[in-house]
């Protein structure tokens, strides 16, 4: 494969004009990152958050209005599409339906004009890579979604680009075989080392495949960072409440000492390490993951129980604690006490499993 290249952007914007009202408005705004050669980065983010609009500039489908793309050490933002060293994985896999599995795979190589004999050794190593070896003659209208997902994977692999894009290619595919398929997709980037851009809106699928999640608001960055760390330490409450499941518990902040914060929630103190300054007396949010909380009939809050479910791996409950209700996941719960509706209880944490925001 062809060395892996880093992308960097550079304080880019791009401005769309709303047909109806004719106003002025920053699709994405300001965004600067550096990705490194040879990571898989995913941009997340809800519906209209600049995620693809950024990936299309990369891409060069789009052109940003301020600021510059860097391929390597290559500013890009003057180049087509076709003279980028990337490749695209679109949503609607975008493949030929009067060609076969070969000649599909083996496009970008004879676009390039490259010889026969290298071609048809570079189509056979790539879908023995993504495991659809033995299907070349195959019309891809006689695939699967999933057979249809890996041979545009490996028509975009086959050209060994610098960076390699996706588009939401998963979406189109059932909840099971998206899991198998992401599953996939980072297997062979992990192999290749290439550098990964990856859109999607599933936060499973950002955590479960990537090194680095960005995740966008509003056309801008709210937060960077790895899967874990952007889970146990958002910076923001929507950063937390658009990765996986949250709690907020409001309170006052009383003492900090050796970055343990000292927190009055419902008349009762909880301990929460902290990473910033606090005050006496502000009031400040506990973000809390449903897994991290045990219940039980003695504890730090007491509460009492609103919802009561077996899950199977996991019991369900909702609890009020003064006026929030709590979701707890209690994980395995074949040789605990189950709680009913109605029951009095009280929830516990560690200290190291809360945030303070």
């Amino acid at each position: 494969m062809a060395r892996s290249k880093g992308v960097r952007l550079e304080h880019i914007s791009k401005v769309y004009v709303d047909p109806q009202t004719e106003k002025k408005f920053y699709a994405v705004r300001d965004v600067s990152l550096d990705i490194a050669p040879g990571s898989f980065v995913t941009l997340l983010g809800p519906s209209g958050c600049g995620k693809t609009t950024t990936l299309r500039m990369i891409a060069g489908f789009e052109s940003p209005d301020e600021g510059e793309i860097y391929l390597g050490e290559e500013p890009i933002n003057e180049l087509t599409p076709n003279k980028r060293d990337t490749a695209m994985v679109f949503q609607s896999y975008a493949l030929f339906p009067h060609y076969n599995v070969f000649d599909n795979v083996a496009y970008g190589l004879k676009l390039r004009k490259r010889p026969k004999q290298e071609i048809k050794e570079r189509v056979a190593a790539i879908l023995d890579l993504v495991e659809m070896a033995g299907m070349e003659e195959r019309m891809t209208n006689q695939l699967s979604g999933g057979q249809q997902q890996r041979v545009a994977l490996a028509r975009a692999l086959v050209v060994e680009p610098g960076v390699l894009l996706f588009d939401e290619p998963l979406s189109n595919l059932d909840a099971k075989l998206r899991v198998s398929m992401r599953t996939e997709i980072r297997r062979i980037q992990q192999k290749l080392t290439i550098t990964a851009v990856y859109v999607t809106h599933d936060q499973s699928e950002a955590m479960s495949i990537s090194d680095q999640i960005i995740i966008m608001n509003g056309g801008e960055i709210a937060q960077m960072g790895s899967p874990m760390n952007i889970y146990y330490q958002p910076s923001s409450e929507f950063v937390a409440d658009f990765i996986g499941e949250v709690n907020f518990l409001g309170g006052i902040c009383q003492s900090v000492e050796e970055g343990v914060c000292s927190v009055l929630v419902n008349g009762r103190t909880v301990a929460v390490d902290t990473r910033t300054p606090r005050k006496a007396g502000e009031a400040c949010t506990i973000v809390l993951r449903p897994e991290a909380i045990q219940i039980a009939e003695q504890g730090q809050l007491p509460c009492k129980v609103e919802l009561s479910c077996f899950m199977g791996s996991y019991q369900n409950y909702h609890v009020r604690v003064g006026d929030t209700l709590v979701k707890i996941t209690d994980n395995c719960p074949v040789n605990k006490k189950i709680f009913a509706v109605g029951d009095a209880v009280c929830i516990s944490f560690a200290k190291e499993c809360a945030h303070l925001l």
